[in-house]
């Protein structure tokens, strides 16, 4: 039994690093990939958030991969002082028509906070798509709130049948529990990808505010 599981781990390892070897977002030359029961770790130094982010996007496209330790640590080439990248944070923002006004921006060592408001979940995730490719930022904590201006309704129903609708998913092993504007989503899907589409479908739909995405991923 251990036999057959070292040898998927390392075939698994193998196919991760080829992925990271192969995306020309990410130097691999200083990226270590571990395996063990389809858990990936990413291990060693990048030169940039944008990068560390992308070799984990890289590694989720790889089937098997059942979880991820993104531990990659962040060289930057040029160091900026935080009163620089906030500045560059809040005029980004402001030229963002997808994100509206009265977000905050906090930034220490690099590392970069919003906090704010926002009534749908696209907007919470442009505001970070906004910041998180700026030059010196270190990681960004996305601590924007949603408050649906709408009132949920037929929530779990409206998710099932637009789970059903995407051509990317099975949803026949996905479950769907809602309580008031809150979803959990359970069962299994075959890869990680799905359960991120899975995920995002669910947050289109109107009244939603909270998204516990549990389904696990068995390939």
């Amino acid at each position: 039994m251990s036999t057959t599981l070292t040898a998927f781990d390392q075939r698994l390892r193998d196919s991760v690093m080829h992925q990271l070897v192969a995306d020309p977002q990410v130097d691999a030359s200083l990226v270590g990939v571990s395996a063990q029961e389809g858990i990936v770790t990413l291990s060693g130094y990048v030169d940039s958030y944008a990068e560390k982010l992308a070799a984990e996007r890289s590694c989720r496209r790889v089937y098997g991969v059942r979880a991820l330790a993104n531990e990659l640590e962040i060289k930057l080439a040029v160091e900026r002082i935080d009163p620089d990248i906030a500045c560059d944070a809040l005029e980004a923002l402001k030229n963002r028509i997808d994100v509206p006004l009265g977000i905050a921006v906090t930034v220490r060592n690099g590392h970069l906070t919003l906090s704010g408001v926002v009534e749908w979940m696209y907007q919470k995730m442009a505001a970070e798509r906004a910041v998180k490719y700026l030059r010196g930022v270190k990681g960004v904590f996305n601590q924007i709130t949603l408050q649906p201006a709408v009132a949920p309704r037929d929530v779990q129903k409206r998710i099932a049948e637009a789970l059903h609708r995407h051509a990317d998913i099975d949803a026949r092993g996905i479950h769907v529990d809602a309580e008031g504007n809150r979803v959990t989503l359970s069962g299994t899907v075959r890869s990680w990808l799905e359960k991120d589409e899975a995920q995002r479908a669910a947050w289109r739909v109107p009244g939603v505010a909270v998204v516990d995405n549990r389904i696990n991923v068995v390939p």
